[in-house]
């Protein structure tokens, strides 16, 4: 059965989001969290497998992106405020539990609620993204990761990221979804579609200062925190912007995890590799 995507505008936290939901409504719930510098629509390869599975879908524009609210001080944008932020689509769909699937800084919240939210969730899936405590510790000790991450120092100038951004019809944001992804990722009418999210009023801003909050208000990045609920890491190994080692890294701080690499996938890899990815997690899922 096909299955429509439904736009609704959620109340969580104070503000509204804007969710993609999709799928039968009686299904188990599965969160996707997008990362920078996307929004709902970098899962569009995701939802309509894992509707079809029988599970009910919740895709929001986290705040600051698309066509979700964009609180204007940089400390609304901390880890605890978008963690809260799910936790109330949760509330808000009736469920107690849910499973999460995290990208980039969507898996970065996942690891956030992994941790202080255990028993919110069934289980979580991160791609991409290590665990806080391993990210920290190589930032600090790892040159070379270090230099990978470069633009988070960039990103807390003031005004000047969004000016880069913006120059030249987003030239600086379409050329970082492009060279940093395998050879025709993302096609021209699909970056048509980001281009329109990154030009919603305050949305470049508001993006950015999930950086500068982070960069703010550090994380407890040195206190290894265990996570018990099951785990789901997948991981492309071509990343540009984090190093491979650091998804075995993570797997170590988890009770009950499961890693697979994907050799030739870069960052995007549930863009490079839809169907392996689906496959992996609606496995995962009905494990």
């Amino acid at each position: 059965m096909d299955f429509e995507l439904e736009h609704h505008y959620v109340a969580t936290n104070g503000i509204r989001l804007h969710v993609v939901q999709c799928g039968p409504t009686n299904g188990p719930l599965v969160v996707l969290l997008h990362g920078f510098p996307e929004f709902w629509y970098g899962w569009r390869q995701q939802i309509p497998a894992l509707a079809a599975a029988g599970y009910r879908v919740w895709v929001p524009d986290q705040r600051g992106y698309n066509l979700s609210a964009k609180p204007r001080r940089v400390a609304d944008y901390r880890i605890n405020q978008l963690g809260a932020d799910v936790l109330g689509l949760l509330d808000a769909a009736g469920q107690v539990k849910a499973t999460v699937v995290g990208h980039d800084w969507g898996a970065a919240v996942t690891w956030w609620l992994a941790a202080q939210h255990p028993e919110r969730l069934q289980r979580v899936a991160v791609l991409n993204v290590p665990h806080p405590a391993v990210l920290g510790q190589a930032l600090r000790r790892t040159p070379r990761q270090l230099l990978k991450s470069w633009y988070v120092f960039f990103f807390q100038l003031p005004w000047l990221p969004e000016r880069l951004i913006r120059r030249r019809q987003y030239r600086f944001g379409r050329g970082a979804l492009r060279g940093t992804s395998r050879p025709g990722t993302f096609s021209s009418d699909e970056l048509r579609e980001y281009v329109q999210a990154w030009s919603e009023p305050g949305a470049l801003t508001g993006m950015v200062n999930w950086y500068r909050a982070a960069f703010r208000s550090p994380r407890r990045a040195g206190k290894p925190e265990r996570i018990a609920v099951p785990v789901r890491l997948l991981w492309g190994r071509q990343d540009a912007f984090l190093e491979p080692v650091l998804a075995a890294l993570s797997a170590e701080l988890c009770a009950n995890a499961e890693l697979t690499y994907f050799d030739k996938a870069t960052h995007w890899l549930h863009h490079e590799e839809p169907e392996a990815v689906n496959e992996l997690l609606l496995k995962f899922l009905g494990s």
